[in-house]
């Protein structure tokens, strides 16, 4: 579809199914020059996936790989290159294909914000962040205003038709003015989700989760302890080779906080996890037909970091300066149930530390001029154990991968240096005009350098190939500009931002040209007749991303209220006339909300153009343009009792999104290799009782 289409449908949506208003209870947006601040205390989250909820900020977008399992996405990057924190804290996958990023170890219903920094990442924030970063903020109670202890909680409990899911969670806060303690837990189920073709399958999920937390002040010092207890069950994954059979991990947490006055402090944290996971091709889709191809994989993941950080705040403007430190440890190892002998060491102490210094200024110039500089140091290092496996012990091109492995210079070191310089200029008391300037860098995942063996272990790439690591690869260095304006007066609020990235160096899958992975591919073809393309390799390349997002509201009058987001971004190829991979279209959300006393309601459109601006190197496929139509209402029944309903693809449209993956489980409604469909019409209500 052509682009002038898109803005038809985007026209006709702004006429008909305008936007939910940010007054709403069910959720707010709050807009900074560089965050945007996605309320969820009061959400109507329905998803068992919290990464949907990015998509309420402009430039987000999610790839979905299954319910659990969503990547988010922002203007065209995705994965690693998104630093994605809980609480402030990083935590690094389990599994090697990302069956549980970092953002599905956050729980919907006991998240309080999820904080999206809009473009260019502060270096006081994360410490690799060429794509952008995301902090999801847990609900921890508050302290109380006196020595008395007070009771307060939240029961909720939701349910849905289109896979018949169900979510119950339960919060309970105890505090008084010195100490407050968390007690919460979920439990949650799903089925195999309809679409209007049949069942999308594998796509049924489980999950329990238990927290933990306490805290204690004492005048300006906080003390805050968490531990969380995340089960994952049996979860489909339909566009990965395998799916969840369970992900278990112990998550841990001690913060402390001193203010020394209202703009000065200091904070200290220490954290870590410790994630167990399993995954398999035969137990939630259709077992393969010959017994030798069932496989089985096992992984962890040990995670250990600190953050220490001051803030100092003078007549003119903010310092903050830090340190700050990850260390994560991965195994992966491949069996066979029906052959004790199989094996495949697919990571062995796949090591990943980063050691990192920064300091940033904030500062204002008079009434109009205000800035930002900030400079990082990150030393990051990493190194990997010795593999083996059954292939490499019968077959030579297994064999000289191994050994080829083995042999070389496995521990490398990067220094990397980012830059970030931002002004904004008040032009009126309405108007603020902005200008980003930014040199980010990234160093390669632990896939990304030792991945030995011609595998899809690949981070969630999710496009079907075979790929092997490079040790050598350099880290990307982004060159990042970017300029917008933030208007706001008593009806209308509107952002628009233009953003450009030159990559250099970004790391991408090319075709394989080492002779061993190829040989090794084209034997495996032929001992289990199967015709898998050629690997690709994990190489660096020239790349660029541009485009233009932009969020805005306009208040229509004293109960209705109109919203929405506009999305578009480009990845190119610079070093060959190719795409970026697994880019989102161009797309549109409209809203039109109502509220009124103790109830409210919206109806949202949503508009996706076609995406034809493929990648050939990753045998990417075209997806065609589409349009949904949601609805939701929220009663207020009493100060405690609120209940809300909706129906999600009213219509019960069957469209593709350009972001979900191609199918890989056998089923009667979807070919293996066609991109999977999106959910068919969904109702779904919730009850939340306060106290």
């Amino acid at each position: 579809m052509h682009n002038h289409r898109l803005y038809l449908l985007i026209a006709t949506s702004l006429l008909a199914l305008p936007a939910r208003a940010d007054l709403l209870e069910e959720l707010v947006v709050t807009a900074t020059h560089s965050t945007r601040t996605i309320d969820v205390t009061n959400a109507l989250v329905i998803s068992p996936d919290a990464a949907q909820l990015l998509k309420e900020a402009p430039g987000a977008n999610v790839n979905s790989n299954g319910p659990l399992t969503g990547i988010p996405q922002y203007r065209g990057m995705y994965g690693p290159r998104i630093a994605t924190a809980i609480d402030g804290n990083q935590l690094a996958p389990s599994g090697p294909n990302w069956m549980d990023p970092p953002i599905s170890y956050v729980v919907g219903s006991q998240l309080e914000s999820l904080e999206v920094y809009r473009g260019i990442v502060p270096v006081s924030v994360a410490q690799e962040a060429i794509g952008g970063a995301i902090d999801a903020r847990i609900n921890k109670g508050n302290f109380g205003s006196n020595s008395d202890f007070h009771l307060n909680g939240r029961v909720m409990s939701s349910g849905q038709s289109v896979n018949e899911g169900y979510n119950l969670n339960t919060n309970l806060y105890a505090s008084n003015d010195q100490h407050r303690l968390k007690v919460a837990a979920l439990t949650e189920k799903g089925d195999d989700a309809d679409f209007p073709g049949g069942k999308i399958i594998p796509t049924e999920y489980q999950r329990d989760r238990y927290d933990l937390g306490y805290g204690f002040r004492s005048g300006a010092h906080t003390l805050q302890l968490d531990y969380g207890n995340n089960d994952t069950g049996d979860t489909g994954t339909p566009a990965l080779p395998m799916d969840i059979r369970y992900i278990r991990g112990d998550l841990y947490n001690l913060g402390y906080h001193f203010e020394a006055t209202d703009d000065d402090s200091i904070d200290l944290a220490v954290y870590g996890s410790e994630l167990r996971h399993r995954m398999d091709n035969y137990g939630l889709r259709q077992a393969p037909s010959q017994a030798a191809r069932w496989r089985r994989n096992t992984a962890k993941s040990d995670n250990i970091g600190f953050r220490l950080q001051g803030r100092l705040q003078d007549d003119t403007g903010t310092w903050q300066v830090g340190a700050d430190g990850f260390d994560s440890s991965h195994d992966s190892d491949i069996d066979n149930p029906n052959n004790p002998m199989f094996f495949v060491t697919n990571f062995n102490s796949a090591e990943r530390e980063v050691l990192g210094l920064f300091i940033q200024r904030q500062h204002k110039l008079g009434d109009r001029w205000q800035g930002e500089l900030g400079l990082r140091y990150n030393r990051v290092t990493m190194d990997a154990g010795k593999v083996d496996g059954t292939p490499a012990q019968m077959m030579m091109p297994a064999q000289m991968l191994r050994d080829n492995f083995n042999n070389a210079q496995r521990d490398q070191t990067d220094d990397n240096i980012d830059l970030v310089a931002k002004a904004w200029f008040k032009s009126s008391e309405n108007s603020s005009w902005y200008l980003g300037l930014a040199r980010k860098n990234r160093s390669p995942s632990y896939q990304e350098r030792y991945l030995w063996l011609p595998l899809e272990a690949t981070g969630g790439l999710a496009d079907g190939n075979n790929y092997t690591g490079n040790i050598k690869l350099r880290p990307e260095t982004s060159n990042q500009v970017e300029f917008g304006l933030d208007f706001s007066n008593d009806r209308l609020t509107l952002s628009p931002r233009l953003f450009y990235s030159k990559v250099d160096d970004y790391i991408q899958g090319t075709p394989s040209t080492y002779a061993p992975a190829l040989m090794f591919v084209n034997m495996m073809n032929m001992n289990n007749d199967t015709n898998n393309p050629p690997p690709l390799q994990f190489n660096n390349v020239e790349a660029k991303l541009y485009g233009f997002d932009m969020d805005w509201a306009l208040q229509l009058g004293r109960h209705w209220a109109l919203s929405g987001i506009v999305n578009y971004v480009r990845g190119e190829r610079d070093d060959i006339n190719d795409n970026l991979f697994r880019i989102a279209p161009p797309n549109a959300t409209v809203r039109l909300g109502y509220a009124r006393h103790s109830w409210s309601a919206q109806v949202e459109g949503v508009v996706y153009d076609s995406q034809n601006k493929v990648s050939e190197t990753n045998r990417e496929q075209d997806t065609s343009s589409y349009g949904v139509v949601n609805l939701s209402a929220t009663w207020q029944a009493t100060s405690a009792l609120q209940l809300a309903a909706g129906v999600d693809n009213l219509f019960d449209r069957e469209y593709r999104d350009h972001l979900s993956g191609y199918n890989r489980a056998a089923n009667p409604d979807i070919a293996k290799g066609e991109r999977l469909p999106g959910y068919g019409v969904n109702a779904f209500a919730r009850l939340m009782y306060e106290f």
